[in-house]
């Protein structure tokens, strides 16, 4: 199930970066890695850094946005090292592992890591169900991407060294990372009509409910429950204009 768990790197800057992301992720036997807007690749930087793992850089997918390149997953864990101000559920590197590779018997799996120099942006991290945070001196917070990326895959790897136990995988349908992007848009469309959300001063509202549907995990058919209120309720103000 490791070909379901997805390194995707965002808007990385350093080519480099990339060839010892692809050799961290061969060592520990992972091999679907996505790109999100690379600043350089392919390159030869790229490639001289990745010392062998050359299947893994030329089965590198690259993708225009977040959105295209997570959009089949079913669980989504984006690798933060900073606070934020609106909390999101926070998990260490081996129960990140734990949790991707539960997800990944019955679905795509991604782990997501941001650019260099400012990590994961508030939008990407809106796409999360969980954060892993790599704990370490907290005077001097300067993991390298790729050493990042290690850390991770060699607890996935660990993870799944490990006899799975009966029923410990989720036994409903997960719904995929584009699935919810649409619930969003119906979600945001809904408060409009219902004149509970401002488009033109929104605040924070919308992040904060991703965050509480992230935390929930709804499942499919949960979402079509949801969905279908969403309808209902759209109905219902029709009905009164």
């Amino acid at each position: 199930m490791l070909e379901n768990i997805h390194v995707v790197l965002s808007h990385t800057s350093h080519p480099g970066n990339i060839g010892a992301a692809a050799r961290a992720m061969k060592t520990m036997t992972l091999s679907r890695l996505s790109l999100v807007n690379p600043q350089h690749f392919p390159h030869a930087d790229a490639t001289a850094r990745a010392s062998g793992a050359d299947d893994v850089l030329a089965g590198a997918r690259v993708f225009e946005n977040i959105d295209s390149a997570i959009a089949d997953c079913r669980l989504v864990i984006g690798a933060s090292a900073r606070i934020r101000s609106i909390p999101c559920p926070v998990v260490t590197p081996s129960e990140c592992a734990q949790l991707a590779w539960q997800a990944s018997q019955s679905g795509q799996v991604a782990i997501l890591f941001g650019c260099e120099q400012s990590g994961l942006s508030n939008a990407e991290i809106d796409r999360c169900q969980q954060l892993v945070h790599i704990p370490g001196n907290p005077d001097y917070s300067s993991l390298n991407l790729a050493a990042a990326v290690q850390i991770i895959c060699y607890e996935i790897y660990v993870a799944s060294l490990g006899a799975a136990l009966p029923g410990t995988h989720e036994q409903h349908a997960a719904v995929t990372a584009g699935e919810m992007e649409l619930f969003y848009e119906h979600l945001e469309q809904t408060l409009v009509e219902l004149e509970f959300l401002n488009p033109e001063n929104p605040r924070q509202l919308m992040r904060r409910l991703r965050r509480l549907f992230n935390r929930a995990g709804p499942d499919e058919n949960e979402v079509n429950i949801l969905r279908g209120m969403l309808s209902a309720a759209q109905a219902a103000v029709k009905q009164q204009s």
